[in-house]
């Protein structure tokens, strides 16, 4: 508790150097169960400040002391790992079961991802007399989402390591505690004074503040397209690199050779999890016409069987989404679903029965949805799933193409080969096979309005590089 009122810069915690403090809410209870300080200019400035002092002697670090350091990083979170999860828990409404498993789990993997990733990442080749070298790119403004805050992180702070930058890192005010807690495993793991650097605060205040300070030579920014777009524009003054991970309204399209009982009750619980809240959940279910009101009987006896509650309960399955705000927004979007004419199958408006209070949405599935409605073309962030009808496959992938967003996409199909050739059709940067398992090495990130770069392993490395020629190097 001692470090929810302070900021950790340039290798200490310290106080604010105006003092402002804002409350963080439980969503399970709607209830403030502590108080964080949030920073304005000064803060950053000196967090800048410490970053740009810092990445002299950092940026001169050979792999082995890098590598050390993400080691002790890893084994510093893990000392904390149940912390972390309890924490998570707490500040978003994550069931503990998926907290651990999911969310914690999530930082612990990417560290270990990174980890692997640069042991043998390439920071120099031959090009005939030319050397070509790929240095750390400078101080990184860091700015995270509430969603999957561990997850966020580690995939910004690792390879940022990594690659011998220094950084700056603005957590979500909603979901703090978790990223202080990382601020301590940052301390316990012995970083270099003014490698890392957390100031917690609201956009305006002090993540736009970060984006356009001109000291600050990288923005990686994970949040809503809308706050995106304002980053990149705050940051175009001072001609930074900027790398997105933004909004997505991913498309999952069931062939007409899937186990639909299977393709469905696995594409509903894609959808719920992590309540809904995930930038890549697969919210655009795409069946064939001729199986769509059979597709809505699976989909709604696999939604039935969602239990939503108290986060601390073994048996909860779903707990509350994360704000008052999110929760008005997915209402707002469940009514006009409804009034737009798509078929309530399961759930709808107002709040699981026997819960009074919490941020708790019931799980929601619409049929008969057609690419025009407004639930068809949003993101909604919760567990709010459209089933769509398609009568060819052509009209299958135009559908699915025909978002301004193109972070996933999912097929599914009892032939690889059928899948694959689908696949290739995606406008999309992660396309995934048949519901496979997590891939912490394979790269994430979006075509289009869901952003730019990519994150995990090596691929997050290469962002926080700059690439320099010297060419008459020689043989």
């Amino acid at each position: 508790m001692s470090k929810h009122l302070k900021f950790f810069i340039d290798g200490a915690w310290v106080d604010p150097i105006v003092p402002a403090v804002l409350d963080v809410s439980d969503p399970a209870t709607e209830e403030p169960f502590t108080t964080i300080s949030v920073g304005a200019k000064a803060d950053v400035d000196r967090a800048v400040a410490a970053a740009k002092a810092a990445f002299t002697s950092f940026s001169q670090t050979d792999r082995a002391e890098r590598l050390a350091l993400l080691e002790r990083i890893l084994e510093a979170y893990n000392a904390r790992f149940e912390d972390i999860a309890q924490a998570v828990s707490r500040e978003m409404g994550a069931p503990l079961a998926f907290a651990r498993d999911s969310q914690a789990w999530a930082g612990r993997a990417h560290l270990e991802a990174t980890i692997a990733a640069f042991k043998t990442f390439n920071f120099s080749e031959q090009r005939g007399t030319t050397r070509i070298v790929r240095e750390p790119i400078g101080v990184c403004a860091l700015i995270t989402p509430w969603n999957w805050p561990l997850n966020q992180i580690v995939c910004k702070v690792a390879p940022a390591i990594a690659a011998g930058c220094t950084v700056v890192l603005k957590p979500s005010e909603i979901a703090p505690i978790s990223g202080l807690i990382f601020a301590e495993v940052m301390e316990a793991a012995g970083t270099p004074k003014g490698v890392f650097n957390l100031v917690n605060g609201r956009g305006l205040e002090v993540g736009q503040v970060m984006a356009g300070h001109p000291d600050v030579d990288m923005v990686s920014f994970t949040g809503s397209t809308r706050a995106g777009i304002i980053v990149a524009k705050t940051a175009a003054d001072t001609v930074k690199r900027v790398a997105q991970e933004l909004g997505g309204k991913s498309a999952n399209i069931i062939l007409p050779d899937a186990d639909l009982v299977t393709a469905v009750s696995k594409g509903v619980e894609g959808c719920f999890g992590n309540s809904g809240q995930s930038c890549d959940a697969p919210t655009r279910m795409l069946v064939p016409a001729d199986r769509h009101d059979e597709a809505l009987q699976i989909a709604r006896q696999a939604a039935e069987k969602y239990k939503v509650g108290d986060p601390q309960a073994p048996d909860t399955v779903l707990g509350p989404v994360v704000s008052d705000m999110q929760y008005d927004k997915i209402q707002r979007l469940i009514e006009v679903g409804i009034e737009e004419g798509a078929l309530l199958v399961s759930g709808g408006p107002g709040r699981p029965e026997g819960l009074n209070r919490g941020y708790y949405v019931r799980p929601t599935i619409f049929g008969h949805v057609t690419p025009d409605m407004t639930i068809a073309r949003e993101e909604i962030f919760g567990p709010v799933l459209s089933i769509m009808p398609y009568e060819t496959e052509e009209q299958a992938i135009e559908i699915a193409n025909d978002t301004v967003y193109g972070l996933a996409a999912y097929v599914q199909s009892e032939n690889i080969e059928h899948a694959r050739r689908v696949a290739a059709r995606m406008r999309a940067g992660s396309v995934y096979l048949n519901y496979p398992d997590w891939d912490t090495a394979a790269p994430f990130g979006g075509y289009k309005q869901s952003g730019n770069g990519r994150e995990y392993a090596d691929w997050a490395i290469h962002d926080f590089l700059e690439i320099k020629g010297i060419v008459g190097w020689g043989e």
